[in-house]
């Protein structure tokens, strides 16, 4: 081999290696030889820290601490899903690293956030906030500040708290403004000058979830029954409502846990939501969004979740029965099991493929995962009062 070639061989295998590195292939300094997508972590939110987990094997792998309030903590992954970005309460922002576990970048940007996502392109990390409200964009890199989109003023004067905050196609985000009123959309094409627009969505929408797609934003309303939909291939149609009414004429339930509208379901051409107030979960044309049914459950959902091939929706609850979990069979509409994993049950995320459903039981101190086909337990491990749990796959879906 000459020596041109062999040069040309080796830039080629410094190249891999370079490659290798960023998307978590091989490890140095300690780090694990590990791909990236089988990793997650889950929030421990008494202690400010999350546990780093691998769910092939399913174990726990390290623990990262210093994280400041986790009461109501959101994560959203890297491009490369090497990374993890942290919103916590207390409006911090924390880029931690999973591969080498610790604190890469950490930004107090607000003084209470409940949650964020980040754009299609990696690029933009976006942060929704309570006070003093509006949406903050950083660079995904460092986590310095890019741009801020302040929030309209709500009825006290004040600006709106800002929550539902989901990616869509084209560098854009929408969300909803709770004391406004409004849906929101800010295209971040040129990252340091937003472009934002807003329209009436109706009173009080509490959270937000965009469709697989990317094309449909829905926002649940906390202040009547319905949901406010937005189509982003329309937008000059403005907001419709949908579901409208759905609980009129009867009293509501006292609401001991805002339902996560994010933590929705499609099944096909079907779509499950929490409804407010109310021990039903809402099954619902994805075709021209109209009622189909309702499915009568255990108590008033908070997550209403699709086992990835969409055969299954399981759903947890609000207080006083959230030491339960039910899964509705998606065909008959009927629930098929009733699983009582342990107290207070705050989160469940499936694996990729949904060959397993990860648990977390806030005041048993643990994770139980189950095997999703069978409802069998598979495993269990210690957790500080865990809530979310978050898989790297993630980063590979829109609203997610």
């Amino acid at each position: 081999m000459d020596r041109r070639a062999f040069a040309r061989r080796l830039s080629s295998a410094a190249r891999w290696f370079v490659f290798a590195l960023s998307a978590g292939v091989v490890g140095l300094s300690g780090a694990q030889e590990r791909g990236t997508g089988d990793l997650g972590v889950v929030i421990e939110r008494a202690s400010g820290s999350v546990l780093i987990v691998a769910h092939t094997t399913p174990e726990v792998l390290a623990r990262v601490e210093g994280l400041g309030d986790l009461s109501h903590a959101s994560v959203v992954f890297s491009r490369d899903q090497r990374f993890a970005y942290i919103f916590g309460r207390d409006g911090a922002l924390t880029k931690i690293d999973l591969l080498r576990p610790g604190i890469v970048a950490r930004v107090q940007q607000a003084g209470n956030s409940i949650g964020g996502a980040i754009s299609q392109d990696g690029r933009l990390v976006v942060a929704q906030n309570y006070e003093p409200g509006g949406i903050v964009a950083f660079d995904a890199d460092d986590l310095h500040r890019v741009a801020e989109v302040p929030a309209k003023a709500g009825p006290d004067g004040k600006a709106s708290k800002v929550v539902g905050l989901a990616d869509l196609p084209g560098q854009r985000f929408a969300y909803a403004l709770f004391d406004a009123g409004e849906i929101c959309v800010s295209d971040f094409s040129v990252p340091d000058t937003p472009r934002t627009e807003c329209a009436s969505a109706g009173r009080q929408p509490y959270d937000g979830l965009v469709t697989p797609d990317g094309r449909f934003y829905l926002a649940g309303l906390f202040g009547e029954d319905g949901v406010a939909l937005w189509d982003s291939w329309h937008p000059e149609a403005g907001v419709r409502r949908i579901l409208d009414g759905y609980g009129r004429g009867e009293a509501l339930l006292p609401v001991y846990k805002m339902p996560h509208l994010r933590g929705w379901a499609q099944a096909g051409e079907r779509l499950f939501l929490p409804a407010i107030g109310r021990h039903e979960v809402l099954v619902v044309d994805r075709r021209d969004w109209r009622e189909l049914g309702r499915v009568a459950v255990a108590g008033q959902p908070v997550f209403v979740m699709a086992r990835p091939d969409g055969r299954e929706i399981w759903v947890n609850f609000a207080f006083p029965d959230n030491g339960r979990v039910q899964v509705i069979d998606a065909e008959t509409l009927t629930v098929r099991d009733t699983l009582v994993p342990g107290q207070a049950v705050l989160h469940m995320e499936f694996t990729p493929k949904g060959d397993q459903v990860w648990v977390s039981c806030r005041d048993d101190d643990r994770v139980v995962v189950y095997d999703a086909l069978t409802h069998q337990e598979r495993n269990r491990f210690a957790a500080r009062s865990p809530s979310g749990i978050f898989f790297t796959h993630r980063a590979t879906r829109f609203g997610m």
